[in-house]
């Protein structure tokens, strides 16, 4: 009775140390640093647009590098950096890869599209 008291504690000892090991569903989207980029253009305290936009162009590169998906609102973050840079062409592009990526995105990109004031 011992004996298999053990060998079904060890059974189960062993199953959950495996199940541990069991690979992680990989993420939906590849975030980077969006969220502590996104957080420095609200509290406007912490980085300059410009070394935010430098910061996401970075991440944008290693997400599509490791063949991620962007998260909504990553492009239409960095092209509204890019807008209150005057950078209006970067601006557009990045709105509009956001409503091409995202279209349940079309009724504010094209908001933004007309609307946009330095």
């Amino acid at each position: 009775m011992l004996n298999i008291r053990i060998s079904i504690s060890a059974v189960l000892l062993l199953s959950a140390a495996l199940g541990g090991c069991a690979p992680q569903k990989p993420l939906l989207y590849q975030w980077q640093g969006y969220q502590s980029n996104v957080n420095s253009y609200f509290r406007g305290d912490k980085l300059s647009l410009d070394a935010q936009t430098k910061l996401a162009e970075e991440d944008l590169a290693k997400i599509k590098a490791a063949g991620g998906l962007v998260p909504p609102g990553y492009n239409a973050h960095l092209g509204l950096l890019y807008g209150q840079q005057g950078q209006l062409d970067q601006f557009v592009q990045q709105v509009k890869a956001e409503k091409a990526q995202y279209p349940e995105s079309e009724t504010f990109m094209d908001f933004l599209l007309r609307n946009f004031k330095k």
